[in-house]
């Protein structure tokens, strides 16, 4: 029905706006070269729109494909400065009304890419094209409220009047790495959390050596991915139908896009071996000095062995470790209850409404679609988590 490429067609921009709407490119369509470029001069990481990434979710993620981009380049056209991979309103939520949404690359983070030296003609450019669209707002979702980009988009918009509109934040454990280790661990866990998480290792260990092991190659990573991917499969998620592997889709996504990001170093796979045991493994990707720490999947057979922590713990000596590493997004729920405690820095995640004209009522009207939807999802949330604990009492 609202097909980003006619935005301006389906939701009666005006009839000028309509006639010489420049629609976004399909993301097939944007230059990998130029894409790859300019992820290296980004001025914020974001490892969920490297293109090796982004066009694998978009090839093949049940319910993440058909994405375009906003795409703004230099004066001559041939120098890309920034890139918005994007969906319309009605993709992402079902909603008929003329706004442009940032595409979900699957990881929790929608930040686009600005060319460090040139951040506020990109936004200028990027807001252009979406009004050319025919958009009447653009929604980034879960972006770096505190970030370098964020902070472009504020300062380019308010010399134009505009305000953006944060729908809901959050905040999420992250890791800084240029920091000891050791001491990192001391100061976030308590000597007796770090005393019973030693024995808990020295138990796990009559199972067999413990081991951390690394990933990196294209070869390597591909092999380690099946074991993370079984992990997966065996514990809560598989039960609950969510794990990567069981859906055709979502394997092939992710088995095209670790092995793709390896070949760059920027995808790593960590395991935790008993022996010749796998206990636990994770998905770590790299973007400039950020690491994100993607997805974890244990044998919870070893589960009073504490598999998911005990890995933790090594990539977080792994990252502090390395020179070029300066932090690590955790990319995990607002209130997790296993990296919480030990990456105790906070990164700041928000939905933004950017409004594209003035006092414009469809932009009001589009919020309060927004906020209606996110109450009524809200409201069917906390009413399944009350079923659920009900049925567990009455068990």
């Amino acid at each position: 029905m609202a097909d980003i490429t006619n935005i301006a067609a389906v939701h009666g921009a005006p009839r000028h706006d309509a006639a010489t709407a420049r629609a976004p490119v399909p993301l097939t369509d944007v230059s990998y070269t130029a894409w790859r470029s300019l992820s290296e001069r980004a001025i914020e990481p974001n490892a969920y729109y490297l293109p090796d990434w982004e066009l694998a979710v978009n090839a093949s993620a049940p319910g993440r494909t058909g994405a375009s981009a906003l795409v703004a380049t230099d004066e001559t056209s041939t120098h890309m400065t920034g890139l918005m991979p994007v969906v319309s309103l009605w993709q992402a939520y079902k909603i008929p009304l003329p706004a442009i949404v940032s595409a979900h690359p699957y990881g929790t983070l929608c930040t686009p890419y600005l060319d460090r030296e040139t951040a506020d003609d990109a936004v200028t450019r990027l807001i252009r094209q979406a009004r050319q669209a025919g958009a009447r707002a653009l929604l980034l979702r879960e972006v770096s409220l505190d970030g370098a980009a964020m902070r472009v988009f504020d300062d380019n918009l308010g010399r134009e009047g505009l305000r953006p509109r944060v729908l809901q934040s959050h905040v999420r454990a992250c890791l800084d790495a240029t920091r000891d280790a050791e001491a990192l661990l001391h100061d976030a866990l308590s000597g007796k959390k770090l005393k019973e998480l030693r024995r808990q290792r020295q138990r796990l260990a009559e199972h067999g050596v413990v081991r951390f092991n690394v990933a990196r190659s294209p070869e390597t990573v591909a092999s380690a991915l099946e074991t993370f991917l079984a992990l997966e499969a065996s514990g809560w998620k598989g039960q609950r139908g969510t794990a990567l592997i069981q859906l055709a889709g979502d394997a092939a996504f992710i088995r095209r896009a670790t092995r793709a990001l390896a070949g760059y170093g920027q995808c790593e796979i960590v395991t935790l071996y008993a022996g010749d045991k796998p206990v636990a493994a994770g998905v770590v990707l790299r973007h400039q000095d950020r690491a994100f720490f993607f997805k974890l999947g244990v044998d919870e057979r070893f589960a009073k062995y504490s598999p998911g922590v005990q890995l933790t713990l090594d990539l977080t000596r792994h990252l502090c470790a390395d020179p070029a590493i300066a932090s690590a997004d955790s990319t995990a729920s607002p209130d997790h209850p296993m990296i919480n405690p030990i990456w105790r820095g906070r990164l700041a995640v928000g939905d933004v409404l950017i409004p594209l004209r003035p006092n414009d009522p469809v932009v009001t009207l589009i919020h309060a679609a927004l906020a209606s939807r996110r109450l009524a999802f809200e409201t069917a949330r906390s009413a399944f988590r009350f079923i659920r604990k009900h049925r567990g009492k009455s068990a």
